[in-house]
């Protein structure tokens, strides 16, 4: 019986699925390798590959191989074995270091013996691997690049997933269902328990209740506020964000203001902070964080209010009620996944979303600049149940 047959049908015969012709057969795969080499939401959203790979395959170990940076992410993750990791600063090595990393990494992730590869992104650096670890099956997205290069990923991958558009802001469906759809090109069915997953260690959970008794803040008390992103594009003007915090304080809310230990985005905090006339019931944890701290952070939270940022998916894993600012990226795709939400963008520009950084290519986005603050205020008396917040007029 064929290998799509057997998955066809689960132990009593009662259940029958259509599944590709060309299905993996699952009793084979004791051990999966997922490479997802992007940014911090990007590794985030790619959790609920790793549940559904654990639930399908119970006796197979599941690994991930992550850019350095990202790995906090996955630390505690309950549905993976090992995480391996890029090291970015490699590149920054003398040859023969750089070298000695690649090669080390190589031996650690041959030693596994991977029977399946799951490449979720166009990264050569999967193409490669799959084609040096030679596991008896290996996934990735359908490319259409020239000719030999083409040609190389197709004899690479066994089996190749189609993504909808070749610009990520622009598709209609959530990342997370991209992801599995690789899964489901192999005849994987994903389990409909799809949430993400992020369970903080807990050194991360008694530096912050270190933290927040040192404040005199209590979980379930206070709103994060995270204005900042890597790509200060995709963030709300300075003047709204300050508006904001006053409008908040005033209505005797406790507001903690997170930041990245990034140049820009501490600099976009002290703009802010600086024009406010009264601090009481700000906190100001900026920089100080690191990423499992910043969860456990947010997920005891009242609310949580950013823009499409990793600090926004963070909320949406730990399900604090989280209202999301959207401009040039698309909501469709990016938004606060299951959990409560209320994600605001302009009615005024029906050019977004357009994944450009800025209008023009001059780093200011309008459609997030022209948001009123009325109806984020109102997204948080919404979530909070909070009527204390006087609306102001749009």
């Amino acid at each position: 019986m064929s290998g799509a047959n057997l998955n066809n049908m689960n132990s009593n015969s009662t259940h029958f699925e259509i599944l590709p012709p060309d299905a993996i057969e699952i009793g084979y795969v004791r051990r999966v390798l997922v490479i997802k080499l992007r940014h911090h939401g990007d590794v985030l959203l790619t959790t609920p590959v790793f549940r559904a790979l654990r639930q399908v395959l119970p006796d197979a170990e599941v690994d991930a191989l992550v850019y350095a940076e990202t790995s906090p992410l996955l630390e505690g993750n309950p549905d993976l074995a090992q995480v391996y990791v890029i090291d970015k600063n490699w590149k920054n090595k003398n040859l023969a270091e750089q070298a000695r990393n690649e090669w080390a990494l190589f031996q650690q992730l041959r030693a596994r013996n991977y029977d399946l590869i799951v490449h979720l992104t166009e990264n050569k650096r999967g193409l490669w691997l799959a084609r040096l670890l030679n596991p008896r099956y290996a996934v990735a997205p359908h490319i259409a690049a020239g000719r030999i290069a083409n040609w190389f990923w197709r004899t690479t991958f066994t089996h190749r997933y189609h993504t909808e558009s070749t610009n990520r802001n622009l598709v209609q469906r959530h990342v997370v269902e991209q992801n599995l759809d690789a899964l489901r090109r192999i005849g994987i069915v994903p389990p409909e328990d799809r949430a993400l997953v992020l369970h903080p260690i807990e050194t991360a959970r008694h530096n912050i209740a270190q933290r927040l008794a040192q404040a005199g803040l209590r979980a379930g008390e206070y709103i994060v506020l995270h204005p900042g992103s890597r790509w200060l594009f995709k963030c709300w003007s300075v003047e709204r964000n300050r508006e904001l915090i006053a409008h908040l304080l005033r209505a005797g809310k406790q507001v903690v203001y997170t930041a990245a230990p990034d140049t820009r985005e501490l600099a976009m905090r002290n703009a802010i902070v600086r024009g406010l006339d009264d601090k009481t019931g700000l906190h100001d944890f900026s920089g100080s964080l690191n990423l499992q701290e910043l969860a456990v952070l947010i997920g005891q939270a009242h609310c949580f209010i950013g823009v499409d940022s990793a600090p926004m998916h963070i909320a949406a894993a730990m399900q604090t009620p989280t209202v999301a600012l959207f401009g040039p990226s698309g909501e469709k795709a990016w938004g606060p996944w299951q959990v409560a939400n209320r994600v605001i963008t302009s009615d005024d520009h029906p050019c977004r979303p357009c994944g450009q950084d800025g209008c023009g290519g001059g780093k200011i986005s309008e459609c997030l600049t022209h948001l009123p603050l009325a109806r984020v205020l109102r997204a948080v008396e919404e979530l909070t149940g909070s009527a204390a917040i006087k609306i102001v007029r749009e």
